[in-house]
Order: structure tokens, then C-alpha cells, then sequence
């Protein structure tokens, strides 16, 4: 394991990469994911406690984190068929520091195209929230109000126009001031 430290180690600068954090187990790296998140996630198998695979599958369902599998060359196709479709990266054993680091770019690469669907995932819930608001404030303008939907629709609409504001705000307004 030392020996592996010793020449990952320099791959791994503190500006690019921070904090590092070093489990000797699998056990314990559960611990540490339980405390914080990890963008990378790198599993040198076999551990003490458990081959790794396993762990690198759960790690891997961990949101925004990417994880890579280093295995011996001997299991490497049947370890790489088991957990690729989980997006666990894997590489085999014994690795040449060159290969290492273009593993580290592949990893950097994806947890970029992770960020980026997050953002979106979150925008796209963000403006279903706005809507099923706007929707239930329509209703109520619709039940107090005795408008139609499209009225309803069309005053909310302007009301966000005139004032400068969101829908969503104007809708907040409708439904806090609704008895």
C-alpha cells in the first residue's frame, strides 16, 4: 500500500486535488463518505477488509463523486464487466504512472459532465417548482377571483411585468394572501 501511496501521491497536488484523504479499509472509507463528499474516489484492490468492488459500486452511486478501480491484471475483464455499468472506472494492475494520469484526466473529464448535468437537473427542478406554484396560484385566482385559467394565467403574467418580479414571486403573493 506505501509503495502505491508513494507514487500516487505526486499526481495527486494539493491545488488541484484537496483534501486528500488516505482509509485503510473499505470500512473506514464508508466513515469518511458518511462525513463528507469526495469528487475521487480511487480504490487500490484488493483491500484489507474486502476485494473493493463492491465498495466502489456504492461509492459510485454517491452523487458528484467518480470512482476508479485499480485491480490486478488477472480479474481485470471480469472486475471491469461488474462494475462499468455502474460508472466505475477501472484500470488493471500494475498500472505505469503515465496511465494513472491519464486515468486522473478521464475521472477530472467526467466529474465536469457531472457538474454540468447537476446544474441542469437542479434548473429543470427549479422551474417545475415555479410552475406547479404559478399553477396553484391560478387556482386560487380561479376559485376567488371567479377568472378563467387563461385570466388567471394572463394576470399573474402581468402582475410579474408591471412589478418587474418572477412569476413565481407573484404567485408566492397570490397564495399568501389567499384565505
Amino acid at each position: 500500500m506505501q509503495k502505491f501511496l508513494d507514487a500516487l501521491m505526486p499526481m495527486l497536488p494539493e491545488t488541484e486535488y484537496s483534501p486528500v484523504c488516505i482509509a485503510a479499509n473499505a470500512a473506514a472509507a464508508r466513515r469518511e463518505l458518511l462525513r463528507r463528499s469526495f469528487d475521487f474516489i480511487i480504490i487500490n484492490a484488493p483491500l484489507s477488509d474486502e476485494f473493493g468492488t463492491r465498495f466502489a459500486i456504492d461509492a459510485s452511486q454517491r452523487p458528484g463523486s467518480v470512482v476508479l478501480l485499480l485491480v490486478r491484471s488477472e480479474v481485470y475483464e471480469q472486475t471491469n464487466a461488474k462494475v462499468l455499468p455502474q460508472g466505475v472506472f477501472t484500470l488493471a494492475k500494475p498500472t505505469p504512472a503515465q496511465t494513472l494520469q491519464q486515468g486522473l484526466k478521464w475521472m477530472a473529464a467526467a466529474r465536469e459532465r457531472l457538474r454540468r448535468l447537476e446544474k441542469k437537473a437542479s434548473t429543470v427542478e427549479e422551474k417545475m417548482e415555479e410552475i406547479r406554484l404559478v399553477n396553484r396560484a391560478k387556482w386560487v385566482l380561479i376559485e376567488t377571483h371567479h377568472m378563467s385559467e387563461p385570466d388567471a394565467h394572463r394576470y399573474i403574467e402581468k402582475q410579474a411585468m408591471d412589478r418587474c418580479t418572477s412569476r413565481k414571486e407573484i404567485a408566492q403573493e397570490i397564495l399568501q394572501t389567499s384565505p
